[in-house]
């Protein structure tokens, strides 16, 4: 038995859409990061990008359990003196819903060139409007 290696030629890209909406982060996170890999595909090899397009809609209205909203900190760091800042994942939602389900998709992708690749592939949007209806995007079932 040989391994298969998919050729470019194999590879067709799809446009999936995914509504966020009262679904949990990590989970939708990790189904996400599936796709843009290239896991759900019979051809999907780790060292190429197999995966397809992802639009996320809705990021505003994401769930979390327990008191993530209070508890779960985002931190950066300038790397000068007094240059921590940290914000609440509550604050983060309010003011910028997409790098919250952006940050969740990226920790779970491979940590290289492919992985940043990957991450071009994803598109998160706060509302319910998307302007990529000509790509003809599929509904994803994330459960």
């Amino acid at each position: 038995m040989k391994t298969y290696i998919a050729k470019d030629s194999d590879i067709k890209k799809v446009w999936h859409v995914v509504d966020a909406k009262d679904k949990i982060l990590g989970r939708l996170a990790a189904q996400v990061a599936a796709v843009l890999m290239g896991k759900d595909k019979v051809i999907y090899s780790p060292h190429q990008d197999t995966g397809d397009e992802v639009i996320v809609i809705n990021a505003a209205k994401v769930k979390t359990t327990g008191k993530k909203l209070m508890q779960k900190v985002y931190k950066s760091y300038s790397a000068y003196p007094g240059g921590l800042k940290e914000e609440t994942l509550e604050s983060v939602l309010k003011r910028k819903p997409d790098y919250v389900i952006r940050h969740a998709v990226k920790g779970m992708l491979p940590k290289n060139k492919l992985g940043d690749k990957m991450l071009k592939k994803l598109r998160v949007y706060a509302d319910d409007k998307h302007p990529h209806q000509a790509q003809r995007p599929k509904e994803m079932k994330v459960g």
